[in-house]
């Protein structure tokens, strides 16, 4: 039935309560109906007219917020009912005057930190949209949707709304005082005081500070008690109703850094971009030729082998690092003491104000290159043809993720913005037989232009999990038919190449009964082929069961403790969805996770490395993934962004 219509109805239905009960009162008994006006299928609207019951509303699409005036704000004006908040609206920053509109007090805002541009709705979501909004007089509310993001980790959102300039009190509101005042139930919900409920969470951290706006940053002066947005916050202890929750809680020791609020800059221009453009501000970066670093307080730089880091760290943080045409050229850090005086007008200088240069991160196994829009199919790469399909013969080949990528997308280009320069990307298959990885600079503009695919083929992908068709039997049946093959064909030559070493097999699984199957498996081949198979697990939240095993088998685990244990083809979405970095028992292949402190001493990764498991996984021209950018941290809002193309 049309909206209006139906708050129409319950508009009825409210005016002749209200008749009624104003005859009750008069004492006019002879005029009053048998009973009290009311229709069951209007009673929840009607409350909603008489501010008994909160209304919230799901508007994403920017021209769904468009069409308010039209709409929901003349709807609320005309039967005078607040809209308490209204949710997904990753758009809303764009158009606040339009919500001003509403009848009664503005809305408040639910939303993500920066899991939007997940659908054509939400693309020009922002991650300043937090602040922009609070700025605006906005209540701003931060959500998990859970399972879209783990709601045991709902603080996470806080805190990065908090970096991307959500005042640190906001912060703190937006997952406490603000959703519970909402919702309604701020009258016993959302603050530590008498009268309320003693649902109380007490933090770890033990650097909390208050903050002062300097120049440029918001910095800590004494102390205060914003802990739970510092990096690595973990809870030592949950009250509800006043009574402990954990028995026996533990506390993870961490190094003193963690404990700090990240120092947030204004954002000025990231914000007014974000408005200028309507949430697509332009993201390719500059390429100086020359470019300096100074005031310097560390360098992670690479050994020999590139199997570990260094530190390098200046004591007084005054460090100076200078770059030619991608290429470092000197550097105070490594005792060479007139670096600084090659600075000259020519030179781009960033003043890192005491942070660090690293090397860039790589991401591996999510959908960068091959997914946009994760809703949105016109925008990736799309579904395989599964091994038992008819079409798969006709195929003839393995998926090679190469083949699909799409070089400069936002998702790309942020990623690379947030200092992870390089991408490992797996076919967005929901078979068994995933297909080939690639692995690819994520400043790169074209497939054509040098180094922006490095590796064509990095690893063959398999997929085994429980529950799916076929069973787990025949999926591992299969890959040993496959791999001790005598067959020829074009498929079968890839895993030839894993057989005789020199291509890695990467199964993606978490059930630790179906690990165990593999590497029995692996054994099996390789006394009958007599060459080493380079094998890793992607996901493995239960590995940690097998850890000495996984060792002695010389396997490495890529630990991702989010990765579906059904690996089944979920559009893109998963990616974003699952892609966190907290265990999280999805399905029964992951049921025996380590949630990590509070509840347990040791996580997958701590267990791993105590049987000195590796997890690296190599796919260089010499056998390993070696990149020489750099990116900055530290860096303030002016810095802007800078691409330091290092050969490889």
């Amino acid at each position: 039935m049309d909206t209006i219509v139906a708050y129409e109805e319950a508009r009825k239905i409210r005016d002749a309560q209200d008749i009624y009960c104003t005859k009750a009162e008069a004492g006019l008994w002879d005029s009053l109906a048998s009973e009290v006006p009311k229709d069951l299928q209007w009673e929840a609207l009607v409350d909603v007219l008489r501010g008994k019951v909160k209304s919230t509303s799901t508007l994403t699409l920017l021209v769904t917020l468009m069409v308010l005036r039209g709409h929901c704000a003349k709807l609320s004006n005309e039967f005078e009912f607040h809209i308490s908040a209204i949710h997904h609206a990753h758009s809303a920053y764009l158009v606040t005057p339009l919500l001003e509109k509403f009848y009664g007090s503005k809305p408040a805002v639910a939303m993500f930190a920066t899991n939007a541009r997940y659908q054509q709705e939400a693309y020009r979501g922002s991650e300043f949209a937090p602040k922009i909004l609070n700025d605006a007089g906005f209540d701003v509310i931060m959500k998990s949707d859970h399972p879209v993001l783990n709601s045991r980790y709902l603080l996470y959102e806080a805190a990065q709304a908090h970096l991307y300039g959500l005042p640190a009190n906001k912060a703190i509101q937006s997952v406490t005082t603000i959703p519970a005042a909402t919702a309604g139930f701020g009258h016993r919900l959302g603050y530590v005081k008498p009268g309320y409920d003693a649902d109380i969470v007490l933090w770890d951290s033990r650097k909390p500070c208050t903050q002062t706006m300097t120049d440029d940053h918001v910095v800590c002066l004494t102390a205060s008690t914003l802990d739970p947005l510092a990096l690595g916050a973990t809870p030592q202890q949950v009250f509800i109703d006043g009574i402990p929750q954990i028995s026996r809680p533990v506390k993870g020791h961490k190094p003193a850094e963690p404990h700090d609020l990240p120092k947030t800059p204004r954002w000025e221009k990231e914000t007014n971009d974000a408005i200028e453009y309507r949430g697509l501000p332009p993201l390719k970066g500059r390429e100086p030729r020359k470019v300096g670093f100074v005031n310097i307080a560390c360098l992670w730089e690479r050994q020999n082998s590139a199997e570990s880091l260094m530190k390098v760290v200046s004591e007084k943080k005054d460090g100076v690092m200078v770059f030619v045409e991608g290429e470092p050229a000197c550097s105070s850090l490594h005792n060479d003491a007139n670096c600084e005086s090659n600075l000259s007008d020519n030179y781009e200088v960033i003043d890192l104000k005491g942070g660090c240069l690293a090397p860039g991160l790589t991401s591996f196994g999510s959908g960068l290159g091959l997914s946009e829009i994760q809703l949105e199919p016109s925008t990736n790469d799309g579904p395989a043809y599964r091994p038992f399909d008819k079409e798969f013969t006709v195929v003839g080949n393995l998926d090679q993720a190469a083949d699909g990528l799409s070089f400069e997308g936002r998702n790309t280009l942020l990623a690379y913005r947030s200092g992870v320069t390089d991408s490992i990307t797996v076919p967005q298959s929901g078979t068994m037989i995933a297909g080939l990885s690639v692995a690819f600079s994520n400043s790169g503009a074209h497939p054509l232009e040098d180094g922006a695919i490095f590796k064509n083929v990095t690893a063959l992908h398999i997929q085994i999990s429980t529950g799916g068709q076929p069973g787990v039997s025949t999926q591992i049946g299969l890959l040993c038919q496959i791999l001790l093959s005598s067959d020829d064909s074009t498929i079968t030559k890839w895993f030839h190449e894993v057989t005789q070493g020199t291509l890695p097999l990467i199964v993606h699984v978490n059930n630790a009964d179906v690990i165990a199957r593999l590497l029995k498996l692996k054994s099996d081949v390789e006394k009958m082929t007599g060459t080493p198979i380079r094998m890793a697990f992607f996901g493995g939240l239960e590995s940690y069961l097998l850890a000495a095993e996984i060792a002695a088998a010389h396997v490495g685990v890529i630990v991702a403790p989010s990765a579906m244990g059904s690996f089944l083809y979920i559009k893109p979405l998963a990616d974003e969805t699952l892609g966190r970095s907290r265990a999280f028992p999805a399905t029964e292949d992951s049921q025996r996770i380590i949630p990590g402190p509070p509840l347990s001493d040791h996580t997958v990764i701590t267990r791993l490395l105590e049987y000195n498991v590796t997890g690296r996984l190599e796919s260089g021209k010499d056998g390993k993934l070696v990149t020489q950018d750099l990116i900055c941290y530290g860096l303030n809002e002016r810095a802007g962004v800078i691409l330091l193309k290092a050969k490889r």
